[in-house]
C-alpha cells in the first residue's frame, strides 16, 4: 500500500480521526485495530503512528475532538441569546445537529461510557463538567426567576438530557423502524428525522420550563403540534 496524498479539505491526521471514530463506533476500542484504521485511510500503520503515538493516544484524540467542541459552543450560545428559551433552543439544536450529522460520534461515546467508564472519566471531568456547571447555574437562575421548574435537579437534568440525545441518535438505525410504515418498513433513513428532533426538544423543554412552549410554534412535518 502506498500512502495517499491528503485531500484539500482533510489532512492525514483529520482523516485518521474520522476513520478511527467510525471504526471505534462500529467495533469498539478493542475490536478496531490500528492496521484497520490505517488501511481505511489509505496509509501504512507507521504513518498513522507518526501522527498518533499509540492506539490509546488515538482514542484520546478522538474523544477530545468531540468533547472539547462544547467548551466553546455552550458559552457562546448562552452569551449570544437574550432569553432563556432562546438559549435552550439554540443549545438543543446545536447538540442534536452535532450528533445526528455524524451518528458515529454518539455511538463511540456510548461505547466508551459503557465499556471503559474509568478511562473516559478524566475526559468527562476535563471537557464536560465545566460547561455542565454553566448550564446548571443557568437552570438555577431560571428557577429563581420563576421560569424553570423548582423541582428540577440542574446537574441531573443535564446528565439525563445528554444521555437522551446520545442514546436516541446512536440507536436510530435499529429503533427507527418503529417510525417506518408500509413499504419503508424494511429500510430506515440514516438521517435523524424531524419528528424525532421535535420530540427530543419537546421532552427536554417540558421537563425544564414551567410554562409550555409558545402556542404559535410550528411543528415539523409528521410531528404533532404541541
Amino acid at each position: 500500500m502506498t500512502d495517499k496524498v491528503p485531500g484539500k479539505n482533510l489532512d492525514v491526521a483529520s482523516q485518521i480521526l474520522r476513520h478511527a471514530t467510525r471504526l471505534f463506533a462500529a467495533r469498539g476500542f478493542v475490536g478496531a485495530s490500528l492496521h484497520d484504521i490505517a488501511e481505511a485511510v489509505g496509509i501504512r500503520k507507521p504513518s498513522l503512528l507518526y501522527h498518533f503515538r499509540s492506539k490509546e493516544d488515538l482514542r484520546r484524540s478522538v474523544l477530545e475532538q468531540m468533547l472539547s467542541h462544547w467548551s466553546e459552543v455552550i458559552p457562546r450560545i448562552l452569551h449570544a441569546s437574550s432569553s432563556g428559551e432562546a438559549q435552550f433552543d439554540a443549545i438543543a439544536d446545536e447538540t442534536i445537529k452535532f450528533f445526528s450529522e455524524d451518528p458515529d460520534r454518539a455511538r463511540v461515546l456510548l461505547r466508551e461510557l459503557l465499556d471503559r467508564p474509568l478511562e473516559i472519566a478524566p475526559l468527562i471531568e476535563l471537557h464536560v463538567r465545566p460547561w455542565a456547571k454553566i448550564l446548571g447555574d443557568y437552570i438555577r437562575r431560571g428557577q429563581l426567576q420563576g421560569t424553570i421548574d423548582p423541582l428540577v435537579d440542574p446537574e441531573a437534568w443535564v446528565a439525563s438530557t445528554i444521555n437522551l440525545v446520545l442514546s436516541s441518535v446512536a440507536v436510530h438505525a435499529g429503533l427507527g423502524r418503529i417510525l417506518a410504515e408500509g413499504k419503508r418498513r424494511k429500510s430506515v433513513t440514516p438521517t435523524f428525522p424531524p419528528r424525532l428532533v421535535h420530540e427530543l426538544k419537546r421532552m427536554a423543554r417540558s421537563s425544564l420550563f414551567l410554562a409550555p412552549a409558545a402556542a404559535t410554534a410550528t411543528a415539523p412535518d409528521g410531528a404533532p403540534e404541541s
